[in-house]
């Protein structure tokens, strides 16, 4: 009887750990985006003097506007895949009055960028 009691409660012990895992195996999961998708090339036609609305058309509205911060838009996108590791990008533009005056994160304009508009 006490070999009966032992053999369940390792069994039990054995399936409730299993709950706890975030991926089976074999079990397909989707991939999850959020936020803005940002693009190197998105992100490289963005110019100092730029006004507000240029810059909406090119990368939509931003995700988070700061009641305290009207002049500063930040772009945040995340990419979960099924395998590997997640994708975060940030931008973060500061606003003089309508014009583009700083672009900071980790998505930046390459510094060789010579778009003609």
């Amino acid at each position: 009887m006490p070999m009966r009691k032992i053999t369940t409660l390792y069994l039990s012990a054995l399936l409730l750990s299993a709950c706890s895992m975030d991926r089976l195996p074999l079990v397909y999961h989707m991939d999850i985006q959020q936020g803005n998708i940002l693009t190197q090339d998105m992100v490289d036609q963005l110019e100092p003097g730029m006004n507000r609305r240029q810059v909406e058309f090119l990368l939509g509205s931003p995700v988070l506007q700061s009641a305290f911060h009207p002049d500063r838009w930040d772009y945040v996108y995340t990419l979960k895949p099924n395998a590997g590791d997640p994708v975060r990008r940030r931008l973060t533009l500061h606003f003089q009055g309508d014009q583009l005056r700083r672009i900071e994160g980790n998505l930046v304009p390459d510094a060789g960028n010579t778009h003609q508009g």
